[in-house]
């Protein structure tokens, strides 16, 4: 599985598009500043969390949700999430 993920920086207005096969490994990698494009803005919230079968799929949704119309849906659709991560992905360690 892949997932495509959307945080909000909780310090600056900025959001973040990625995808990853560890959403919990992968968000917390951004709020630690590990990762070099989103040190800046750390910490994040996750907004939005989709699961793809595959790599291909997710990033066909990443690259939409990078778009205008994409960024408008993260407006509408983007909340606070409400489901730990660990029940999302068991495996994430």
């Amino acid at each position: 599985m892949t997932y495509v993920y959307v945080l909000k920086s909780l310090s600056r207005k900025y959001h973040y598009v990625g995808l990853t096969d560890n959403p919990a490994r992968r968000i917390n990698d951004h709020n630690k500043g590990y990762n070099k494009t989103t040190k800046p803005y750390a910490p994040f919230e996750l907004v939005l969390l989709e699961e793809y079968p595959d790599r291909i799929s997710a990033r066909k949704r990443e690259k939409f949700l990078k778009t205008g119309k994409g960024r408008e849906y993260v407006k509408i659709y983007g909340q606070p999430c409400a489901v730990p991560l660990k029940q999302v992905n068991p495996h994430s360690g």
